[in-house]
């Protein structure tokens, strides 16, 4: 039986856990088992950069962590190796590192599990979630999109000016 200094000690972690979750706009849980330390160095840099929080924390923590809330469903992904990331900011970029970490890392690292806004997702849902370009990469998206509308209209209204002119 743990001393009463450590049980409150693991109370107050479980505590300021459940509200890093609930606080935070996604998180990915990831098993992590034979990464290397020069690749786990890397990764923690791009997700640092990012303003994603990256742990390795133990399952039975986790599990108490998301006991009663709205996550408490992705305590399944809570085997084995696990390390979590927290998002307070943007909702895919930790997806989107760890995806793609995961994927050069050929089965020695993968995702498990995700939540984004309070709601748990399918493995399918987060997969699609990382593939999604960031912020940066939407924003010269739309702004394409948007130049190529106007480019559009643009000739349009040019034709339609010549159109009229010729008529007169």
């Amino acid at each position: 039986m743990p001393s009463q200094k450590i049980l409150t000690e693991k109370q107050a972690f479980v505590a300021e856990l459940r509200e890093k979750l609930q606080g935070s706009v996604a998180g990915v849980v990831v098993d992590y088992k034979g990464i290397n330390v020069a690749d786990d160095t890397k990764l923690r840099k791009e997700l640092r950069e990012a303003g994603v929080e990256y742990a390795v924390i133990k399952n039975t923590m986790l599990r108490l962590a998301v006991q009663g809330t709205e996550l408490e469903s992705i305590a399944d992904a809570f085997k084995g190796s696990t390390a979590i990331a927290i998002s307070k900011e943007d909702p895919i970029a930790a997806a989107r590192i760890l995806n793609k970490f995961a994927e050069d890392s050929k089965g020695a690292f993968s995702l498990k599990g995700g939540y984004m806004e309070g709601s748990v997702l399918s493995m399918d849902e987060l997969t699609a979630i990382a593939k999604l370009p960031d912020y940066k990469g939407m924003l010269s998206m739309f702004a394409g999109a948007l130049t190529g509308t106007l480019s559009g209209l643009a000739v349009a209204m040019q034709a339609y000016v010549d159109k009229e002119g010729s008529a007169a």
